[in-house]
């Protein structure tokens, strides 16, 4: 569309700076996790630091057509975006690319593209389209229930796809809901499954159920603002279906090495032997990562002077566990430098969020940090052993062109927003 040569843009470079900052420090840490001898050849397309920085490059020319198209195209057309990235996932079921066990990629000559990383972009535009619609009032259970099954739509196709990771991150677009008056009890209800499930696994349906008893039944007496008696029983019945199907779901649903994966987080293994087959077996990278992450120390090895990095210890370093490079290389130094940055690029956009005059960049911007936060939240967890193993790539920083460049999208959409803002009335 052609730009309206009467309207001023003014780009925030901040955000822009801490992009490129993630980026560029992010392919040194690829280059160190990824060569394989003294001499290096940059442009040498056939490892994976010639292949990212050759992404980083097509890059710029991204952001430059992203920044010249007219900002009201992406509010207008957001419907036509959503639908033609949910046609792209469900497309992969007829000519998808299995790679780990995931059908989440199209093979295109060399390359492979993952829609679902572009379908974050276009789930955060429908949503931020939905909500700021003058008809749309997301206190309402109608309106709740359109939105929620916006959001619903692709986790579902990237999760028949064998792809968990990516289908968490639809999660976050909770958060932005809530902040447009979504009523709090959605988010209570959803901490409070997520904690009783893991109870129920620790310590079992029946203790569990005891604990979910006692607190209700405690907060229906002594709360200020007391729980009518169906209301009450509503709870705890939802509170003991969760803690008994809970079991069920782990043992029926999940595929083994899900299940692995939990009871290793959990230590729900009580045989020695066996938990330490398991740690060999399927916490190998886990186990890598932390040791490269511990022998950092304070300032860390030096740049390529990781030994467990160029060693070659941890496998795919280069991608999900790419944090264990900084951590080796860089000590406490570079890992904290890493999260600042992060958390000062989740603030700005926030920040900026709150300074848009339309509610569609508003929610948008939301939608980014949220995005953005279940990234790098359950990358960071994940290489560090707090959280489960979710193969999750660390934005802006792990291998791959589609992650790269669907960050680019995400960021650089809102950025143009943002710039237009001094043209809203």
């Amino acid at each position: 569309m052609v730009r309206d040569t009467n309207r001023h843009f003014k780009f925030d470079w901040i955000t822009i700076f801490l992009f490129m900052l993630l980026v560029g420090f992010g392919w040194l840490n690829i280059l160190s996790a990824s060569h394989t001898g003294t001499t290096i050849n940059y442009f040498d397309i056939s490892q994976p630091f010639g292949k990212q920085l050759i992404f980083i490059f097509l890059t710029f020319g991204l952001i430059i057509l992203l920044l010249a198209v007219d900002a009201k195209f992406y509010e207008r057309f957001s419907s036509i975006i959503y639908i033609l990235s949910m046609l792209s996932l469900v497309g992969l079921f007829i000519f998808g690319k299995n790679v780990n066990g995931a059908t989440s990629w199209y093979a295109i000559g060399g390359m492979t593209i993952q829609p679902s990383e572009f379908a974050k972009t276009a789930t955060a535009l429908a949503v931020a389209k939905y909500v700021s619609d003058l008809n749309t009032n997301i206190k309402t259970l109608k309106d709740q229930i359109q939105t929620f099954i916006i959001i619903a739509i692709p986790a579902i196709l990237v999760l028949l796809q064998n792809d968990t990771g990516s289908t968490i991150v639809y999660g976050a677009f909770f958060f932005v809901l809530y902040r447009e008056g979504l009523p709090k009890y959605y988010l209570t209800i959803g901490i409070s499954i997520i904690l009783l499930s893991i109870l129920s696994l620790k310590f079992g349906a029946i203790i569990t159920s005891i604990i979910a008893l006692i607190l209700v039944v405690s907060f229906h007496f002594l709360s200020k603002k007391k729980l009518r008696i169906f209301q009450s029983a509503f709870i705890l019945i939802v509170a003991f279906t969760v803690t008994f199907g809970v079991k069920f779901f782990y043992q029926s649903i999940l595929k083994p090495h899900q299940q692995d994966r939990i009871s290793l987080w959990l230590r729900l293994e009580k045989d020695p032997e066996k938990l330490e087959q398991m740690k060999r077996t399927f916490a190998y990278n886990l186990n890598e990562s932390e040791k490269a992450i511990s022998s950092g120390g304070f300032s860390g090895r030096g740049f390529m002077e990781g030994t467990r990095t160029t060693g070659k210890f941890v496998p795919e370093q280069h991608t999900d566990y790419i944090f264990s490079t900084v951590g080796e290389e860089w000590g406490f130094l570079g890992s904290a430098f890493v999260v600042i940055v992060f958390v000062l690029l989740l603030l700005r956009i926030l920040h900026l969020a709150e300074l848009q005059k339309s509610q569609f960049s508003r929610v948008y911007g939301y939608g980014v940090a949220a995005v953005i936060f279940i990234h790098f939240f359950i990358n960071i967890g994940m290489v560090m052993g707090l959280i489960p193993t979710i193969g999750i790539p660390l934005p802006m920083f792990s291998y791959g062109g589609s992650g790269l460049w669907a960050f680019t999208i995400l960021i650089f959409i809102f950025i143009k927003l943002d710039s237009n803002k001094i043209n809203e009335w």
